[in-house]
């Protein structure tokens, strides 16, 4: 038997029991829609953090007082160091030599005002001028303000899309005033439009220069970020680290066999966490569809059994004019790969509007690429043959005259 009349065989035999066949597909439905729709969900978080969340180059690191947090005693000891202060930053900016640029930043909430208008918990920020470079900011319009005007105190601010949006609504902001936090300040530069996701914005902000910050916004207990580009590039983050690490220990007097008094972040520690974090959601993800596809498969065969135990009588003749076992078997086997398949189709599709539905409803970057879809529809056909086998293998194996007889 030619495989053009297996799949004849095999459609007409599906058809034959339509109702009976959907609902042995629901198992292997469920299984492939959670795993199109949780992996298209990671897999777009995983680029929006990658872009859009860690912005640091890979030759980029912050010293900061807390660091990348894993715990809560971590959290408590981080709250014991000091801040990171401002004598520190300038005396970091004079002595280290294995870095090519080194800036500071620090920032809290507050209001922004324009007119009647109002805008409550915007993060304002001050930062040197070398922010823009070191974190490769985009503008839409203007720029970021220069070393000059940070060194005369200048009340310039760079605005995020969100600010523009609710206090300048069709309008271009450059040269408009803001007031933050009560005082004055020059919108010189926006940034575009980023998107909100997992509960956080680049377009809720707003930069100003670091003397102004310090000047009128900052607390004396405030910690600062202190922000290093390696000399050499990505080779050179090792030493230039190490020399942060060991100028920093001088500074605060730490003992030899005493923690840093001090967090470092660097990309690959900020990916790493958010690894796995979305590793463990990929792990619970395959328990669940694993389970949805275990049940279905276990279905499939129970329901590929029963069809054997009908079809005794067809299976006889056709063995007795000539058909062979492994025609019995491919049969089999094939009804139950596509008995799988239709379900995988249909739960990537299912699959698939779900993840546009989180995408548009909760602003969660979904991506449905062509590797997920062919994962799982080569995953649920896969069951459907494993689930297909003993059926197959009962099947081909009946005896003839037995199967004849049988009623």
């Amino acid at each position: 038997m030619d495989y053009s009349e297996l799949f004849r065989v095999a459609f007409r035999a599906l058809r034959a029991h339509k109702m009976r066949s959907f609902l042995t597909l629901l198992g292997v439905i469920i299984g492939v829609t959670t795993i199109v729709g949780v992996v298209s969900v990671i897999s777009g978080l995983n680029t929006y953090v990658k872009e859009k969340v860690i912005v640091l180059s890979p030759d980029v690191y912050i010293l900061t007082r807390f660091g990348i947090i894993k715990s809560r005693k971590e959290f408590l000891d981080a709250l014991k160091r000091p801040p990171i202060t401002w004598r520190e930053y300038e005396r970091a900016a004079s002595s280290l030599q294995k870095t090519t640029m080194i800036g500071v930043g620090s920032g809290r909430s507050g209001a922004v005002n324009s007119g009647a208008k109002r805008l409550a918990d915007v993060i304002v920020t001050g930062v040197t001028p070398n922010f823009a470079e070191l974190f490769s900011l985009d503008f839409e319009y203007g720029s970021f303000f220069t070393q000059k005007e940070n060194d005369a105190f200048q009340p310039v601010a760079v605005i995020g899309a969100n600010i523009r949006d609710e206090l300048f609504p069709g309008l271009d902001p450059i040269g408009k005033t803001i007031l933050v936090r009560g005082l004055p300040f020059r919108v010189i530069g926006l940034m575009p439009k980023q998107g909100r996701s997992i509960g956080f914005t680049q377009d809720n902000r707003v930069y100003v220069p670091v003397q102004v910050y310090r000047t009128n916004f900052m607390p004396t207990n405030q910690s600062m970020e202190i922000y290093i580009k390696a000399a050499g590039g990505i080779p050179g983050m090792e030493a230039s680290i190490d020399e942060s690490r060991a100028l920093f220990r001088a500074m605060r007097h730490t003992s030899f066999r005493a923690a840093d008094p001090f967090g470092v972040i660097t990309q690959e520690a900020a990916q790493q966490i958010w690894r796995q974090i979305s590793g463990a959601a990929f792990i619970l993800m395959i328990l669940v569809a694993s389970v949805s596809l275990g049940v279905g498969g276990i279905v499939i065969m129970n329901i590929m059994l029963v069809s054997v135990t009908e079809r005794t009588p067809e299976i006889g003749i056709r063995l007795a004019v000539g058909a062979k076992k492994k025609d019995i078997r491919r049969q089999f086997l094939l009804e139950a790969a596509l008995l799988s398949m239709t379900g995988g189709v249909v739960g990537v599709l299912l699959g698939s509007a779900i993840a546009l539905i989180v995408k548009g409803v909760a602003g969660f970057p979904a991506e449905v690429t062509f590797g997920i879809v062919f994962t799982s529809i080569t995953l649920s056909t896969l069951v459907g043959l494993a689930a297909g086998f003993l059926p197959a293998r009962r099947a081909s194996n009946l005896v003839v005259i037995d199967a004849i007889r049988a009623e």
